[in-house]
């Protein structure tokens, strides 16, 4: 792991009273604190609208931490939390400056102060957030971690990016994607890399299809606005999914710098082939027009099935399915291998065999063998190893957004996304963007539309919702 800077490190989280940073940054700095991975001395300045003072965004603070707080450890944390208020724009920056002015003059005046900016705003504040910081000088010895979406279609990222670059180098811009930040998704890399055994099944020549599946249950009712306005597709699949997705098909990168991680990512989703409306299932819960902030003719979608195509060598011909939405019958989040039959003289299962990997909490590594059952004869069982990451000897597992955190504060880029890579993602969504298919309803507690089953034939997804989940359904 790398070490924590030494210098004074002022974080600057705008939208710091807001649902985003109560969930996971508010929390997520807090742990850092806890494991002593912040530096030595810093201050997290919360900026929003409205005049906050400083005891009352504490109060807030403390709130969204919960209940399982130590009143010493709190004390030593929360004398670092400040608010600026009355806005960030261009026309002005409201209290921040002054604010960060008070800051420094408490902080080591011999140490230029590093700065992280932490954009927990809605992704149209953006590109005004990055001009008013290159305004009012706050891009020296900074870095800026913005939240997803970048950008909400083709047009609008390239607009939003060069912004952006206008302001920044790529090298202070952190775009964050929480699912390269998981555990298990990290874990790819070693078990393909480090794994003889995994690194030769990693080919389409043992491989017959790569699923990627993220159901959830949850409604949208408390961002209905925000989502009305993104939907599935945009939310989760090109976000997300297309990212996990080069995670499992890059070849392998020269090392794992972070340089060449993003190299090799970028590469591969070069070569994922633009989709089209054939490979795209949507869908919409019933129901979903009768929440608040949803128009009564919306077309948005709460589900996306993808079946996405990677033209190398490797994997060409190996569908890789992509599926997430919401109001299913499960929530899941898996990455699974479904391994092509064995040649040999032994009878075949109708069941493929598959490696899988868990993303949910710390994660976990799945994979299925045939053995001989003990005994007289030949008679062979079907078995399936799970291994839990967290029992693993040693083990501190960090939740995403700590870890992605701490990858900011030491300048490590490799768990994030890169101008490139989401350009090419883009492109590869584009076709259907530009003539969406109509989304199919769908009965809440479902697993989506029925057409979307027809995208992962022969095998089915492996995440059924009927009590079977983790094996191929017939």
């Amino acid at each position: 792991m790398p070490e924590t800077p030494a210098s004074p490190t002022i974080f600057v989280l705008f939208g710091a009273t807001g649902d985003l940073a109560a969930r996971m940054v508010l929390p997520a700095f807090y742990t850092l604190a806890q494991k002593n991975l912040l530096p030595k001395e810093w201050r997290l300045i919360g900026n929003g609208r409205g005049d906050v003072a400083h005891e009352d965004f504490r109060a807030k603070v403390r709130e969204s931490l919960g209940d399982d707080v130590e009143d010493a450890e709190w004390e030593a944390f929360s004398k670092n939390l400040l608010f600026a208020g009355g806005g960030f724009d261009e026309t002005g920056p409201g209290s921040l400056l002054d604010v960060i002015r008070d800051v420094e003059d408490e902080l080591d005046d011999e140490v230029q102060p590093n700065f992280i900016h932490y954009l927990a705003i809605p992704p149209v504040a953006f590109e005004p957030t990055a001009k008013a910081l290159k305004k009012h000088g706050l891009t020296d010895h900074a870095r800026v971690v913005f939240e997803k979406p970048y950008g909400t279609s083709p047009d609008d990222f390239r607009q939003l990016d060069a912004t952006v670059h206008d302001a920044l180098d790529e090298e202070q811009v952190f775009r964050i994607d929480h699912f390269l930040g998981k555990e298990a998704t990290q874990n790819l890399h070693v078990l393909r890399f480090a794994n003889q055994t995994f690194s030769t099944a990693w080919h389409g020549h043992h491989v017959a299809a790569v699923q990627i599946d993220v159901p959830e249950t949850l409604d949208v009712a408390n961002r209905a606005g925000f989502y009305d306005a993104t939907g599935a597709m945009m939310d989760m699949v090109v976000t997300h999914l297309m990212q996990v997705a080069a995670e499992i098909a890059m070849e392998p990168p020269l090392s794992l710098d972070a340089q060449d991680l993003q190299d090799a990512r970028e590469s591969v989703i070069a070569a994922f082939r633009p989709l089209s409306p054939d490979d795209v299932v949507l869908g919409q819960f019933e129901g979903y027009r009768d929440l608040e902030g949803v128009a009564d003719d919306s077309q948005t979608d709460t589900f996306c099935a993808v079946r996405l195509w990677v033209d190398t060598d490797r994997w060409h011909g190996v569908p890789f399915l992509l599926r997430s939405g919401k109001r299913l019958g499960v929530s899941e989040q898996r990455v699974s291998l479904v391994m092509k039959p064995v040649e040999g003289p032994l009878p075949q299962s109708d069941e493929p065999s598959t490696i899988s990997l868990s993303l949910a909490g710390s994660g976990s590594v799945e994979a299925d063998f045939v053995l001989k059952r003990p005994g007289a004869g030949i008679r062979l069982a079907h078995v399936r190893q799970t291994l839990e990451l967290d029992r693993i000897e040693d083990a501190d597992p960090l939740p995403p957004y700590v870890a992605l955190l701490y990858d900011v504060l030491t300048g490590d880029r490799s768990l994030f996304t890169s101008s490139a890579g989401l350009e090419h993602a883009w492109r590869v969504a584009d076709p259907v963007l530009k003539n969406k298919p109509t989304p199919q309803p769908y009965e809440p507690g479902s697993m989506g539309p029925a057409a979307a089953d027809e995208l992962a034939a022969p095998h089915g997804w492996l995440i059924s919702g009927d009590g079977t989940d983790g094996k191929p359904q017939q």
